[in-house]
């Protein structure tokens, strides 16, 4: 079939509470589902060029990734609650009852993606086989602050539009990994994007006793120096979830790398390449 990157993505739509969500599916092999960062889309990850998943193709997996709610492709409400984690999470096992995934599944989530996995593995214990939880977000005793910047941001959206926020946020700290990265207006559309806010405003990783009562393996990735995802929510995760595994990137080049690790994790190889 040639090198992973020249296989065929076939997209594909369901209606889910009021939305229709869109998803792009490649690769073969048991399961796994990804879900993206907040305000960004399948796309802009592209575009932004941070991760790699040709190893969790080759490792014999079928990759699906889809927008969630209102970002990008997907469609949405301008309803807070539609976009807590919880919520967020309910989509994401109407997915996996959309793709028909009778199995465990391996899910995958970045920042919002990582508390919308967490929350649905807490709710669905038994659907899911492994998680790998990227750049875990702010939470718990570190969450109020983003959640107050995240309402006076819906407030200023909705009362001078989003120019004036989106200026503030070019003017934001940069982890160094990710300084070059070029910047990406939000894919809510700008109705939207105040609900939007206040639903993340809304929502916090899933109790720490919660955590503690799965089972499933977890591996836990961040990079240093950004406030939004502090290092300290990794290591916290990383006390919760039973033998977890946890790793913090000093760079860019061990971001690129991150691919592999999870094709490595998903498929037990890290194990055998341990002493």
């Amino acid at each position: 079939m040639g090198p992973p990157e020249m296989w065929p993505v076939v997209e594909g739509r369901f209606r889910h509470r009021g939305a229709e969500l869109v998803y792009d599916e490649t690769g073969t092999g048991p399961l796994a589902v990804y879900a993206h960062g907040g305000f960004v889309s399948q796309a802009v990850e592209q575009r932004m060029d941070l991760f790699d998943w040709a190893p969790v193709l080759r490792a014999g997996r079928r990759l699906v990734r889809y927008d969630a709610r209102a970002h990008g492709r997907s469609t949405g409400r301008p309803v807070d609650e539609d976009y807590t984690y919880a919520s967020l999470a309910d989509d994401l096992l109407g997915l996996l009852d959309h793709l028909g995934a009778a199995q465990p599944v391996d899910a995958i989530g970045t920042s919002m993606g990582c508390g919308t996995c967490l929350h649905a593995a807490v709710r669905a214990p038994d659907r899911f086989s492994r998680l790998v939880l990227l750049l875990p977000p702010t939470a718990w005793a570190t969450r109020e602050a983003y959640a107050r910047a995240n309402r006076t941001a819906a407030d200023t959206i909705e009362r001078e539009g989003a120019d004036g926020w989106l200026a503030g946020r070019e003017q934001a700290h940069r982890p160094a990994v990710v300084a070059d990265v070029p910047e990406f207006r939000p894919t809510p559309p700008e109705p939207i994007l105040p609900a939007v806010l206040r639903g993340l405003a809304r929502s916090d990783l899933p109790p720490p006793a919660a955590l503690a009562a799965l089972r499933c393996p977890a591996l836990i990735m961040t990079w240093v120096d950004d406030p939004g995802h502090p290092v300290s929510t990794a290591a916290a995760l990383a006390d919760c979830l039973p033998g977890a595994e946890l790793h913090f990137s000093p760079t860019r080049a061990d971001v690129r790398a991150w691919g592999l690790r999870i094709a490595d994790f998903l498929t037990g190889a890290h194990a055998r390449h341990d002493p």
